[in-house]
């Protein structure tokens, strides 16, 4: 058995480009709300919270690009 060492791993750097270069089309807000009504029902905090984050940026218009 022969050893590899370091192991090769993404990089952040790596992984961050790889994000940019692919397009994601932003979700509609009432599926995005519907999304939200569903978590708050649900006692969902944690959804609750990324759907409302995402909410605000689709309405802000921020796009999913990392900067």
């Amino acid at each position: 058995m022969t050893s590899h060492w370091p192991i090769r791993r993404p990089t952040e750097n790596a992984a961050l480009r790889s994000l940019r270069r692919s397009a994601r089309p932003l979700p509609e807000i009432p599926a995005l709300m519907a999304a939200l009504i569903i978590a708050n029902r649900a006692a969902d905090r944690h959804g609750a919270n990324l759907a409302a984050h995402r909410v605000v940026r689709v309405a802000e218009g921020v796009s999913d690009e990392v900067r």
